[in-house]
């Protein structure tokens, strides 16, 4: 009853069992919460619930409650899956703290299960990743905006999304028409007018047919301006018209036609600001900034990138047929403290480079070395900051093993870590515990 008080007013919601048997009908694939158990019950043990649950979903976590006389029963279970094991008698913290990590992985891992699924069954569709509060507040505007016929700009740094953005409004606005993508700065000019627009048969010398422009094709459906601050001044004096009017002529003829299209603007400049210098026609700003989206920056959602490191890192290996590369927490830590000043796109290439196997060197201040676990360790003078870190951390565990003895609690404790987290460490520096620990 003490721990499921202290869960509940921890925010959990807590369905108590007083056996294995009471405990299965929760126990369904993608369940999900955090199984906590004693290893002692009536019936069938915490281990047999262990077995079970690890049987039914290997990444659904079990925190197992112990004795003193079962901690090393409990050892053994985290080396056959479980979590994390908890030693009687604890404090309240103890136990808050290792349900929220658990609880965080759980989250984490059906997160991403949800993300690959969505990109199997819909690989043009990307999705919007991210749990960010920065995040939350832009898919709180695509639910609001999306469904209405309100021509959008969104604002945003180069990588940072913003056709993604683009595509999530179209999806939600439930339009049967195509989403058609323009880069404004990647069009020359001298054919910039007969993309957009569409010309004639015989409008200029080599105009030899009719060519339906971008958003004449586009009916039903969804035009995307990306940079639109690269386009022409000239031109845009005539989308704006074709925004207020809703209809257009092509280059070289003189018949109005009507569209019907949504258009999404996109740009990573200050567009007032070039309008205030001349550069970019206030008017058409003030038409296509009515609904206006501001994207964070990758670093204004540094809590995200996990999650995007995971969810690209599946893309790239179902893309490769590559195993997917597994990272320790440190690196994690290193490459969220990074600038990625190219943003989600930055992020999106490093994960590909991940998966390839490619060692990642130098880059614009990000993460200076591709190296996963397993790949040997250099030199001192050639190592990275990682391995610099790695070398420093396996050091220190050394120091506390050594001044306790070798026992693994009470390093735990010196350090000031949670015991599961210590038992990886000593398998990821192949540590042994007790003597031999002059290494």
């Amino acid at each position: 009853m003490a721990t499921t008080q202290t869960l509940q007013l921890g925010g959990f919601t807590v369905h108590a069992c007083a056996s294995v048997e009471q405990a299965q009908k929760w126990l369904q694939p993608g369940f999900p919460g955090v199984v906590i158990t004693d290893v002692r019950l009536p019936g069938k043990s915490g281990l047999d619930l262990l077995a079970q649950s690890v049987a039914l979903d290997p990444d659904l976590p079990v925190i197992l409650v112990t004795g003193h006389g079962d901690v090393g029963m409990a050892v053994e279970a985290m080396r056959t899956g479980a979590y994390d094991f908890i030693e009687k008698p604890f404090a309240a913290d103890r136990l808050m703290e290792t349900v929220r990590r658990a609880q965080e992985k759980r989250s984490l891992v059906l997160e991403n299960q949800r993300l690959k699924a969505a990109w199997l069954s819909h690989p043009d569709m990307p999705a919007l990743i991210g749990q960010s509060p920065a995040l939350e507040r832009v898919r709180t505007l695509i639910r609001s905006v999306g469904p209405t016929a309100a021509d959008v700009l969104i604002n945003g740094q180069t990588g940072s999304g913003k056709e993604v953005v683009a595509r999530q409004l179209h999806a939600a606005s439930g339009r049967k028409g195509p989403f058609v993508a323009i880069n404004c700065g990647a069009l020359p000019e001298t054919v910039f007018e007969s993309e957009i627009f569409g010309h004639e048969a015989g409008a200029f010398t080599s105009a030899q047919k009719r060519r339906i422009g971008k958003l004449e094709y586009a009916n039903g459906g969804t035009v995307f301006l990306d940079e639109i601050e690269s386009m022409p001044m000239a031109l845009q004096v005539k989308l704006l018209r074709v925004l207020q009017e809703r209809q257009l002529e092509r280059l070289g003829g003189n018949d109005p036609i009507h569209i019907d299209c949504r258009v999404i603007a996109a740009s990573k400049a200050d567009l007032l600001r070039l309008a205030s210098q001349g550069s970019f026609r206030e008017d058409l700003y003030y038409r296509i900034g009515v609904v206006a989206i501001d994207l964070p920056s990758l670093a204004e959602r540094r809590e995200d990138i996990p999650l995007l490191l995971a969810h690209f890192v599946q893309g790239a290996a179902i893309r490769y047929q590559r195993p997917v590369p597994q990272w320790t927490a440190a690196q994690m830590a290193m490459w969220q403290a990074q600038d990625w000043p190219g943003n989600v796109r930055e992020l999106r290439n490093f994960a590909d480079r991940l998966v390839l196997g490619i060692g990642i060197q130098g880059g614009a201040g990000h993460a200076e070395d591709g190296k996963l676990q397993g790949e040997g360790k250099p030199g001192v003078a050639s190592q990275s900051l990682p391995q610099q870190v790695d070398a420093f951390e396996r050091s220190l565990i050394i120091q506390a093993l050594a001044a306790n003895e070798g026992s693994v609690a009470a390093a735990a404790e010196h350090l000031g870590v949670p015991k599961k987290t210590l038992y990886d460490k000593l398998k990821k520096y192949q540590l042994p515990t007790g003597r031999g620990l002059d290494a």
